[in-house]
């Protein structure tokens, strides 16, 4: 016996409304006018973590979901885009801050809602740098960009937007704490990550 799941929403082949129906192990989206059938794939997010002394940028989001809540700059991939070049879109877009080498840092299971379709999984791939100029101006969907104690972050009654973004702030520490830290170029995903780490 299946299920419906959320509201409705347009096909993107014929605009009909149609509703995510959720079967034994998966979601099926299917329109029940011209039957084109969609995929419920996990979708890609990138994002960049920004060390400045003992410090690390953060974002208050500006928009729902999660408005008010503090993130790290970063969002969907866009077709087309390199990972790490969608990562240096998103904090151009959203801080004005450019960083020279950057090194990999993970990946991150979690998951985003829309209003109307319901929530579905995202794939967050980040990088982590030093800060060397510039001040960070919230732009796009930051409401306001902080600089903000790596050592207390997530403490204290802090609202982080995502439930990764625990798991990214732990292996930034230490990525932060290793002796003699310096970036000294990209790290390919095809190799292994300084740390990846599945969360649910």
């Amino acid at each position: 016996m299946s299920a419906r799941v959320a509201t409705t929403f347009p096909c993107p082949r014929c605009g009909t409304g149609i509703r995510r129906v959720k079967k034994p192990g998966r979601l099926e989206i299917t329109c029940p006018r011209c039957r084109f059938l969609i995929f419920d794939y996990p979708r890609p997010c990138v994002g960049t973590i920004v060390i400045k002394g003992d410090d690390l940028l953060v974002l208050r989001r500006r928009h729902r979901p999660k408005r008010g809540f503090l993130d790290y700059p970063g969002g969907f991939l866009e077709a087309n885009e390199s990972l790490e070049g969608g990562a240096r879109r998103e904090l151009r877009e959203e801080t004005g801050l450019r960083l020279g080498a950057m090194d990999f840092l993970g990946i991150y299971w979690d998951q985003y809602f829309l209003k109307g379709f319901g929530a579905f999984p995202t794939l967050n791939f980040y990088w982590i740098g030093r800060w060397r100029a510039g001040e960070p101006q919230a732009a796009d969907d930051a409401a306001s960009a902080e600089w903000r104690p790596l050592a207390t972050l997530g403490r204290r009654g802090d609202r982080l937007a995502w439930k990764h973004m625990r798991d990214a702030l732990r292996d930034a520490r230490a990525w932060a704490s290793r002796p003699a830290q310096r970036v000294t170029g990209s790290r390919s995903i095809d190799q292994r990550p300084f740390r990846s780490r599945r969360t649910k």
